[in-house]
């Protein structure tokens, strides 16, 4: 029998929260993860003979990946988060790979997504109170942070080699578990103007500046990071743009790319496949010398994305994948799936509560039961007797 529609609502309101939740599940449960990596612990990261490889600021996982300076590939097997100590295994050394630095080879021109081939970069800060304390007086500002300026300069020199830039000075606000799934709803934003390129800029957190001081044509400069997001379905696409990107450098500017991490989390890259996180220099680096190598960094972006990069560095990376991660990617998506049985299961005893007190007791749950069963095929409440 036709329910009325007073009786109706509850069972809408089912079917709305189900076609709503579900699918956002598993980005909820990606928050989650990359809210772990927040910098508020320096991990070192060590080969298996106990030789120091790098640190970084935030949790290391096992089955993060790791390109050195020298393009050595190393997996994280072990971490001792009591020590903050993660030991990694060399997997070899990255195969060698031919940046072709010439501006005639404009790929992504062609393939400019409103065929005006307009050269478009779109950037924005996470972690927007990240200073450089030598010169800005504190590591973290809430107001006038570094970062900005370190965009800024890196948006002038894009321009100024013909790249239309737009950058969000959004800020996100405390820098917590929660920065990056405030920062998603500005990355969405600058996507309808069709960038070919993602930029998130941070700077690291480490205390030794060393790590990331150097010197570039007797110039004074900072090292810059690649990080990239093993969580999500565009990790491929982005680690290959993320070794394009050092390719370049390599020959270009030879030791301004530090290094590149591949982390566990997403760090939003999953909205774009050339989404990329850059940490330009850390809080203890006088931010001159980061300011110094965003004209570099901006020519290294500008081969990368409109120059061309022959050789490996450029070329899908699947063969090199391990089984390991793949199980990794299993294991997220079935993480995300059970985020959604539980909800569903929620939203239904939520609704079986609501039903037993608007219907007086355990008759007006009994209709409702069996209306819920109508509605789910039987998936959920009581049948009804065959007549």
């Amino acid at each position: 029998m036709t329910l009325s529609a007073r009786k109706k609502w509850p069972l809408w309101l089912l079917l709305i929260c189900l076609l709503f939740v579900a699918p956002r599940a598993q980005a909820l449960e990606l928050f989650a993860q990359e809210g772990e990596n927040d910098g508020g612990t320096v991990y070192e990261l060590r080969t298996e003979t106990g030789e120091t490889l790098t640190h970084r600021a935030g949790r290391i996982y096992e089955g993060d990946e790791y390109i050195s300076s020298d393009n050595q590939l190393y997996r994280v097997i072990a971490v001792d988060d009591a020590l903050c100590i993660a030991t990694a295994r060399h997997m070899g050394a990255e195969p060698a790979a031919g940046a072709s630095a010439s501006a005639g080879d404009a790929a992504l021109a062609a393939e400019s997504a409103d065929g005006d081939g307009e050269k478009r970069v779109a950037m924005y800060s996470t972690h927007s109170d990240e200073s450089y304390e030598p010169s800005d007086g504190a590591a973290s500002l809430e107001e006038d942070a570094g970062i900005f300026d370190v965009g800024e300069a890196l948006q002038e020199n894009l321009e100024a080699l013909g790249i239309s830039v737009e950058y969000s000075k959004d800020t996100f606000l405390p820098h917590d578990a929660g920065a990056y799934s405030r920062s998603r709803r500005t990355a969405e934003e600058l996507l309808p103007g069709n960038p070919d390129m993602l930029i998130d800029i941070h700077r690291d957190g480490i205390p030794d500046p060393d790590e990331y001081a150097t010197t570039i044509g007797n110039e004074k400069m900072s090292k810059v990071r690649l990080l990239v997001g093993k969580g999500n379905q565009n990790k491929d696409a982005n680690l290959s743009f993320a070794k394009q990107i050092k390719a370049v450098a390599d020959k270009m500017y030879p030791g301004l790319i530090k290094d590149i991490y591949m982390g566990k989390g997403a760090y939003n890259q999953d909205l774009a496949p050339r989404s990329v996180l850059l940490e330009f220099g850390t809080h203890t680096l006088p931010k001159e010398r980061v300011l110094a190598s965003t004209g570099p960094m901006s020519e290294v972006v500008y081969k990368a994305l409109y120059g061309g990069v022959t050789g490996s560095a450029g070329a899908s990376d699947a063969s090199r994948t391990p089984s390991s991660e793949t199980v990794e990617g299993a294991d997220q998506d079935n993480t995300g799936a059970g985020w959604a049985v539980w909800l569903v299961v929620a939203l239904v005893v939520g609704l079986g509560v609501f039903a037993f007190l608007s219907t007086g007791g355990r008759g007006g749950m009994s209709k409702w039961g069996r209306s819920l069963s109508e509605m789910t095929g039987g998936l959920f409440g009581k049948k009804p007797p065959r007549e």
